[in-house]
């Protein structure tokens, strides 16, 4: 499969005519057409269903054109950012986070320092904490945060704040009532743990929470995205922990309340290279600084 592949089928399923697409494409309709039947023998699948009139996407199309759709946005960004940056006209700044530090300061502290540093071209990479480990050390983004330490010597890791967490419980739940909870009370009833996948994660650090004070959860399903598991409180299926900034997400069908447990808590912890001594990180650590927590 190769690039041109994805570009082929992108424009015939978005414009579902083959004719059409030869034309956008500046090629003859034949070889287009032969195109699309070597892409659907390499994955085999039938992605355009030719007997409707027009033609239509086959639901292995629909999915596939989503993502040549996805794939080929980030090759054109990264195109054109290595080109600004190959030009001189901008720096670049690569930042890695999990999606639940935007709740909470992160999405502040990028304000401003992006107001600070008009000339510097930030570029954001939603990351799981062991993705950005990988990603430091290639060089792809330059400061991560998340919720794990991780055990690197070629990553210093930095605990930025420890964040409580908070029971999310749809409204109505019996537990609702109570002012604040204790972990006992929520370990015995269902609960829905995130992220399924990819682990190491904040599932294990929950996980661990609950086994140290020797409890055991009853977990009812498991979720891949916090705001599934949110999603499926929402639908009376259980209860979830989730850090207290992600209480600014307001739902109707779902309300939050505190945890006794005072080491009830997930830390956001800020990941850079080890020795990482370049301008771009010292001027972002000049904006962070002035975010950091008292005694920090």
């Amino acid at each position: 499969m190769e690039l041109r592949h994805l570009r082929y089928f992108e424009v015939v399923g978005k414009t579902l005519n083959f004719t059409r697409a030869a034309e956008l494409l500046h090629i003859a309709q034949p070889p287009l057409s032969r195109q699309i039947r070597e892409l659907e023998e390499e994955l085999g699948t039938e992605l355009i269903d030719r007997s409707s009139r027009p033609i239509a996407l086959t639901k292995a199309g629909t999915f596939f054109l989503e993502q040549c759709v996805q794939i080929l946005s980030r090759l054109d960004e990264a195109r054109q950012g290595t080109q600004r940056i190959g030009q001189g006209s901008k720096r670049w700044f690569g930042i890695g986070f999990v999606p639940s530090v935007l709740y909470g300061f992160l999405p502040e502290l990028i304000k401003e320092y992006r107001s600070e540093n008009s000339d510097v071209d930030v570029v954001f990479s939603e990351l799981t904490t062991i993705e950005q480990a990988e990603a430091l050390k290639a060089g792809r983004i330059d400061v991560g945060f998340g919720r794990l330490l991780l055990e690197d010597p070629e990553i210093r890791c930095e605990v930025f704040e420890d964040e409580p967490l908070v029971a999310a419980l749809p409204v109505g739940h019996a537990l609702a009532s109570k002012a604040r909870l204790s972990l006992e009370q929520v370990a015995e009833e269902s609960f829905i743990l995130y992220p399924a996948k990819p682990r190491p994660s904040y599932a294990d650090h929950v996980l661990n929470l609950f086994r140290a004070h020797g409890l055991r959860l009853n977990v009812a399903v498991e979720a891949n995205e916090m705001q599934t598991a949110i999603g499926f409180v929402a639908a009376g299926i259980g209860s979830t922990l989730v850090p207290k900034s992600v209480q600014r997400l307001k739902r109707d069908d779902v309300v939050y309340r505190p945890l006794a447990a005072t080491d009830a808590t997930s830390p956001v912890i800020m990941n850079i290279r080890t020795g990482d001594g370049s301008i771009e990180l010292a001027r972002f650590m000049e904006t962070v600084n002035r975010y950091r927590p008292r005694g920090k």
